[in-house]
Formats: structure tokens, sequence, C-alpha cells
């Protein structure tokens, strides 16, 4: 077991593994800013009910998202492709959007049921929002993976592990 963490370890500080990780971050980033955004606009200011608060704050993360994975974690420069990087990218956001838009209304389904105070539907609204687009995170990886050509993370790590595996047998 410890050396299976040891060359997973080892393959996270690899050009992939590091991929991996700086995908990673950006999510943490722009769930962050969601989060942030929906906090004061829907918790704070008040300035709309559930569901117009919830799209407004992930649309809001969705701009640093695009532009960190696509410059940060997938490492592309120039020009983006309309076609093959901005539609797909904005697609899979908007279906997150559309799960963050059915946690809202089951968020304010348990408010209105249960007789919830502002503060305590602020936090369900904030765990709904936080929760749907933690569905959406492997599946956004595969497909950024897809989209920006890079080799496919698991096979990645299976390959390092055998040919650790494979050069450690050798030496002993």
């Amino acid at each position: 077991m410890a050396a299976r963490v040891r060359r997973i370890w080892e393959w996270l500080h690899t050009h992939e593994g590091k991929k991996l990780f700086r995908y990673s971050m950006v999510s943490v980033i722009s769930t962050a800013a969601s989060f942030t955004v929906l906090l004061i606009v829907y918790g704070i200011l008040r300035l709309w009910s559930e569901v117009p608060s919830t799209v407004f704050a992930n649309v809001t993360a969705t701009f640093p998202s695009y532009w960190l994975n696509r410059r940060w974690a997938w490492g592309k420069t120039g020009r983006s492709h309309l076609v093959k990087e901005v539609l797909p990218f904005w697609v899979m956001a908007a279906i997150g959007i559309a799960f963050s838009i059915v946690g809202a209304s089951v968020a304010r389904h348990i408010g209105t049921t249960h007789h919830l105070r502002h503060a305590e539907l602020t936090a369900l609204v904030l765990v709904a929002n936080v929760f749907s687009f933690g569905l959406f995170w492997v599946l956004k990886l595969m497909l950024f993976n897809r989209l920006f050509h890079v080799q496919p993370l698991l096979e990645e790590i299976d390959e390092h592990v055998d040919a650790e595996e494979h050069t450690g047998a050798a030496v002993r």
C-alpha cells in the first residue's frame, strides 16, 4: 500500500500529475468564487431568490474557470477555438448550472417545508451548489482531457506504476 501511495505521489510530480493538480485547483478556485458570489448576492444582499442568485454566481465563476483551465491547467495559449474549446466548455458549464438550479430548487423546497430562517436556507443553498458542481468534476476532467488533447490521466498513472514495478523488479 505504501509503495502504491509513493508511486502516485511521484506521478503527481510528472507533467500529467501536475496538470491534474492544476485542474483540481481551478475547480477549487471556481467553487470558492461561486460560493462567495452566492453568499453575497443571496445570503447577505438578498438581491434575488435562490435560483437566480445561483445562476448569477455560477455564470460569474465560469469566466475565470475557463481562463484558468485553458491557460494554467491545460497550457493552451493564443486564441481560443470557438467550436473545439469555447462552446464545449460553456455547454458543460450550462449543464453544471442546470444541476445547480435543481440543487437550489430542492434547497428552496426544503427551506419552505421546514420553515428555515434565511441564514439556514443560505447554508443549504451553498451546500447544494457545491454538491451539484462536485457531481460534474470528473465528467469535466474527462471532457477537457479530450478537448485539449491530453493523454488520459488514468492511462498515464497505470503506465507510470507499471514502469516503476518493472524497473523495481529488474533491480531486485
